[in-house]
């Protein structure tokens, strides 16, 4: 079994009185947040803006305090068994327009609920659900 760590970033960005998230949709069909895997001696944080840059042009993310969330998750690549570990930090850019790397096919900026029903798997839900709560309560 192979295992990988990933980070990526749950950003969204304030438009009048909403917040907008960003979602990525993945070639695979599943619209997700940007994530990537996490290269040798970088830590959570560097992989996150990295591949938030590389997957999106986005270079202005500033951080919320007090939000990191792991999950975990198994699947097959080349008939191998994968083991992978994500942590997603929460973050704030004014960038609206964007530009997807090759690895996805587009994009969208979407409310909360809109972007519940659009989130294609549970893990990611929960991610979204922590965020709001916690940015509920702190903007």
């Amino acid at each position: 079994m192979i295992e990988e760590t990933s980070a990526g970033i749950v950003i969204f960005r304030k438009e009048e009185s909403k917040k907008l998230f960003l979602l990525l949709h993945y070639p695979s069909g599943h619209w997700d947040f940007v994530k990537g895997k996490m290269e040798k001696g970088e830590k959570t944080h560097e992989t996150a803006i990295r591949e938030t840059k590389e997957e999106t042009g986005i270079t202005d993310i500033i951080f919320v305090e007090n939000f990191e969330e792991w999950i975990n998750y198994n699947f097959k690549h080349q008939g191998e068994l994968v083991q992978k570990k994500v942590v997603f930090f929460l973050a704030e850019t004014k960038t609206k327009e964007i530009e997807i790397s090759h690895e996805h096919s587009g994009y969208t900026w979407m409310d909360y609920n809109s972007a519940m029903e659009k989130t294609t798997f549970d893990n990611a839900k929960t991610v979204l659900t922590k965020a709001q709560k916690l940015l509920s309560n702190t903007l």
